[in-house]
């Protein structure tokens, strides 16, 4: 989300919270309904959304919306596949002056589909509605850098909640009030504004206005999550002399989710410009990871790459030049995980490739 979706995720969490209902089952659907009627005070809902809810008790949890003065048909109940959609309309959600949620359409649908996804999120979306709603909320709450802080007007079922959404793998830590969203779930982040005190920790990457809080137990918990093959390399980079870097550092590349990939105008056209200078660009930096790999045990770090090959770009200018090694497949990467770069395609047909991608080569033709 952006930083106003975000905004405005908070917004219909903190209004649902507010409204004199028994528990999360209702609370739960609220948020579903209330987004959906948020533009004109009516939306849509079908019996096979209300099934997907999973709620402990539906009929209550809809009587309970009822005895606010919310209209929902009986036909709400249908959950069979024919069944239509049934209107719902908050008479608080249409009004047309002081209204609780000012939401524009396109704010409304992201929101809308933010909330979808966050209680379908893998970790979360077989818990009880009180975690699956605290989720809601931990998600909403969280900076770019994935620190949270649970509101005050967190539901008290939810606040009992969290050590759920911690041992699920939602969350990475928890602490009192404040919490770390999973990286895997980050792109749920709500986007809230980091705190004083959030601002107050190093910055993750100079000039990029993201912040890590390093915790050695929840590096460690990071860790052991991990596949065997994730766990030894990162275990390479943490035990390679040649780089000795920071476990802290180390921790910081693999936990943080993977930065905007929006690349403007002028870093591009300051792209244009060097590439014109280098034209051997692609195979001196497939080379490059070749011998890199060799001395390290593992790949080379975008910044490493540039350092090495004595590229002196900007870093928003040499993450864009890396993408498009990448894109025009002299380097390939394991996804967004660091220090994986290695030749791609374009350089192994040139006959650049790691020992064991030569040993397969050599070997294929044989197996014809």
């Amino acid at each position: 989300m952006t930083a106003q979706q975000g905004e405005a995720a908070r917004a219909l969490l903190s209004y649902v919270a507010s409204l004199p209902l028994p528990g999360p089952d209702a609370q739960l659907l609220a948020v579903v309904v209330t987004i959906r009627a948020a533009r004109g005070g009516t939306g849509n809902l079908t019996g096979a959304d209300l099934a997907a809810l999973r709620l402990h008790d539906s009929r209550e949890a809809v009587e309970a919306l009822r005895g606010l003065g919310w209209q929902i048909g009986d036909g709400i109940f249908d959950s069979g596949p024919d069944a239509p959609p049934v209107p719902v309309t908050v008479p608080d959600l249409a009004r047309e002056t002081d209204h609780p949620l000012p939401l524009g359409r396109q704010v409304r649908s992201r929101v809308s589909g933010w909330t979808t996804r966050a209680l379908s999120a893998k970790p979360v979306k077989k818990l009880p509605p009180a975690a699956r709603l605290a989720a809601l909320f931990a998600a909403a709450h969280s900076t770019a850098t994935l620190l949270g802080q649970a509101p005050a007007d967190l539901p008290e079922a939810c606040r009992g909640a969290l050590p759920d959404l911690l041992s699920k793998g939602f969350l990475t830590e928890l602490s009192g009030t404040t919490f770390q969203v999973a990286p895997a779930v980050g792109h749920l982040a709500g986007m809230r504004p980091p705190t004083e005190e959030e601002k107050a920790l190093r910055p993750a990457r100079a000039g990029a206005g993201r912040w890590f809080a390093f915790r050695t137990e929840a590096w460690e918990q990071w860790k052991n999550a991990a596949t065997p093959a994730l766990r030894r390399h990162v275990e390479s980079v943490e035990h390679c002399a040649l780089c000795s870097q920071s476990e802290e550092r180390i921790a910081e590349a693999f936990m943080l989710p993977a930065g905007n990939k929006f690349f403007p105008r002028n870093v591009k056209v300051a792209y244009g410009q060097w590439k014109d200078e280098h034209p051997d660009r692609g195979p001196q930096a497939a080379d490059f990871t070749v011998a890199f790999r060799a001395e390290h045990g593992h790949g080379p770090s975008f910044k490493q790459l540039g350092d090495g090959m004595g590229w002196t770009l900007p870093r928003p200018v040499l993450g864009f030049a890396v993408v498009r090694l990448v894109a025009n497949e002299w380097l390939t990467k394991a996804g967004e995980v660091p220090w994986t770069l290695r030749p791609g395609a374009a350089a192994q047909q040139q006959g650049i490739a790691l020992p064991a991608a030569r040993r397969q080569t050599a070997v294929a033709p044989a197996q014809l």
